[in-house]
């Protein structure tokens, strides 16, 4: 029987849909259903929604604004000018995008806090960074400038420079040939850009949570306070249908403009070359300093800051004392107070790995049926495949909540926080092994069989060679998603079970310097865990399954 049997089509879907009815859409519907009732369309709440609404529309339209003014001059150094270190330089760029928000969070802490180097070492400088809204905008811009880098610049490396060289022919200078060629033609990569790095701020909520406070109330931020600080479950149901239906909307605009971005025709060559006039030289050398400035410091801090030997004062900074320490380290394996009930956040570590290995195993399980059903799409396949995409249009906080309504008591189950990690990783998961089940040629499946091999063996010497690269690729992914998943563990965790994210941020919310101190030992942890992870799919990425 071969895979285009309509009886193993069907065979095929049947566990990843089961999967996903039972924790996507049957919770989806407990949402609908509890968001659009009487108990949520209450007088406070209509006035309460839009100032939420208001507030999430104007962070991420501003967040998107200063992402634009730092992406698009750091897009035009990539694509037009050779340097040295560009492709170090590109990765750096890249790395916040998959780092966990907590991280990212945990960074601009060791940096700019009251106990951050800074503050440490200039103790007369004073300023408040951490709590402000301008901590979120720089942490969004953080995360998704490399977005900018990869859309708006690889359509304008696409660009022919032969219209280039016709308009300055024809008497055009630099400023013209910008404003009334390149830029026009590069609208529908800017758009895309545009719409997908608004999405990422509308949706966000650990780094707004993290380091803007309670103060800062968007969606996602007001759905985890009516989850778990102010329980109102109609409430956060109904700003969860108001999240969910924008951002349906934001994925149809950016997928409308993405396809029209990929009509453009790539050149054979580069058309990066290295600066030759002075003004060039000064825009390729300054944007070169700010970009490795603006990603290497809040890296290089955390680390840094986890190994400083302090001693809190009497208020709320600390003075240096020389040397380094490794005290924050080793207080992860203690427990100072001899409670009973007490989780060593080193517990945490093995905690996350254990989860991820889960969603590894639930990722692969449902994702390679799916992907072999879609190598030989037939209208089943056309149609449950956007299915599989729905989850992504949920929010980690909404599909905690869905969580929540659904199995009520079942949840003090651990397995929940896994299964949650399994639905954003699977759509990945599945699109990196398709394009590597399609690459398998028919003809050596067909050369084995005739030369009697049964078809377990023609699976092991001729599709596993091929899959083997794509399967780890698509492991370490989701391995790396469980890792830093924040906004549905923090709302399905058992509190013997923490995840590091979630002990992250319950350190980083409490007084004292060994609590602070702790924090960025295992926010260091958790940085050098998702950097591994992230080189290994560096290094084994295929061509087609580069979705980044």
């Amino acid at each position: 029987m071969t895979i285009s049997s309509p009886v193993r089509r069907v065979l095929l879907w049947i566990p990843p849909l089961i999967f996903l009815v039972g924790f996507f859409f049957v919770p989806l519907t407990r949402i609908l259903s509890l968001g659009l009732g009487s108990n949520a369309w209450t007088e406070d709440n209509l006035e309460h929604i839009p100032l939420v609404f208001g507030f999430t529309i104007y962070q991420a339209t501003l967040s998107t604004v200063l992402t634009f003014l730092l992406g698009i001059p750091a897009a035009i150094l990539f694509a037009r000018y050779e340097f040295w270190g560009k492709l170090w330089l590109r990765v750096l760029t890249a790395v916040p995008f998959m780092l966990p928000t907590v991280v990212v969070a945990a960074a601009y802490h060791s940096m700019l806090s009251s106990r951050g180097w800074i503050h440490l070492f200039l103790p007369k400088l004073d300023f408040q960074f951490i709590g402000t809204l301008g901590a979120i905008l720089v942490a969004h811009v953080f995360y998704n400038t490399t977005i900018v880098i990869r859309i708006v610049g690889t359509a304008l490396a696409r660009l022919d420079p032969a219209m280039e060289q016709a308009a300055r022919s024809l008497g055009a200078n630099s400023t013209r040939v910008w404003m009334h060629l390149l830029f026009p033609l590069m609208r529908p990569s800017m758009l895309a850009a545009a719409l997908l790095v608004f999405l990422f701020d509308f949706t966000s909520f650990g780094v707004i949570l993290l380091l803007g406070g309670m103060q800062f109330l968007t969606l996602e931020v007001e759905i985890y306070l009516r989850v778990l600080r102010i329980p109102d479950l109609p409430l956060a149901s109904l700003l969860s249908i108001i999240q969910l239906g924008c951002t349906l909307l934001v994925s149809l605009a950016y997928t409308r403009a993405l396809s029209i971005f990929r009509v453009q025709s790539a050149p054979r060559f580069s058309i990066a070359r290295h600066p030759k006039t002075g003004l060039e030289r000064a825009f390729a050398y300054s944007m070169v300093m700010l970009l490795v400035i603006f990603f290497l410091l809040p890296l290089v801090s955390l680390p840094i800051r986890s190994v400083s030997r302090l001693e809190a004062d009497r208020g709320d900074r600390a003075d240096v004392q020389s040397g380094i320490t490794f005290e924050y380290y080793r207080e992860l394996f203690n427990n100072r107070r001899g409670s009973l009930f007490h989780v060593p956040p080193f517990r945490a570590v093995f905690n996350s790995l254990g989860f991820a290995g889960i969603t590894v195993l639930l990722s692969l399980g449902l994702g390679f049926p799916v992907a072999h059903a879609l190598s030989h799409p037939s209208r089943l396949e056309r149609f449950l495949d956007p299915l599989l995409l729905l989850p992504l249009g949920a929010s980690a906080v909404m599909l905690g909540l869905g969580l929540i309504l659904s199995f009520g008591r079942a949840l003090l189950s651990p397995l929940f926080v896994p299964i949650a990690h399994t639905l954003v990783a699977l759509p990945f998961v599945i699109r990196v092994l398709q394009p590597a089940i399609n690459s398998i040629p028919e003809r050596l499946r067909q050369a084995a069989a005739v030369l009697g091999a049964s078809p377990w063996r023609v699976w092991w010497t001729v599709d596993w060679p091929i899959l083997s690269r794509a399967t780890l690729s698509a492991a370490t992914f989701a391995f790396t998603v469980s890792l830093g998943e924040f906004g549905a563990t923090l709302l399905l965790y058992r509190p013997e079970f923490p995840t590091l994210p979630v002990v992250i941020e319950g350190y980083l919310s409490q007084p004292g310097g060994l609590n602070y101190g702790q924090s960025m030992a295992m926010s260091t942890i958790l940085m050098v865990l998702t950097l591994v992870c992230i080189l290994t799919i560096e290094k084994i990425r295929l061509p087609g399954s580069d979705f980044s």
